[in-house]
């Protein structure tokens, strides 16, 4: 049994150039967006490092007030202490 041929599809080239075209806009779309978001993940990094450097240096402010605290509650007792035994 014979099987006809398939023709085939025939693409002309200004077919081929029209697509050629919308597919290297698309590109330059998605590169335009890519740029966006990476700039505006430069702005993220940026902003994370202020608020890092932020936190460290009202950790570093704050350390002092729980050993003052310590230290008091120390002293107190031991002046309670000395207060009693005299």
């Amino acid at each position: 049994m014979v099987t006809p041929q398939d023709p085939g599809v025939y693409i002309s080239p200004a077919q081929m150039y029209q697509e050629v075209r919308a597919l290297a806009q698309a590109v330059g779309r998605i590169e335009s967006k890519i740029d966006g978001i990476l700039d505006e993940t430069k702005d993220i990094r940026s902003d994370l490092g202020d608020h890092e450097q932020r936190i460290r240096t009202l950790e570093r402010a704050r350390w002092p007030l729980p050993t003052i605290g310590v230290l008091a509650g120390v002293g107190g007792a031991a002046t309670g202490l000395l207060a009693l035994l005299r």
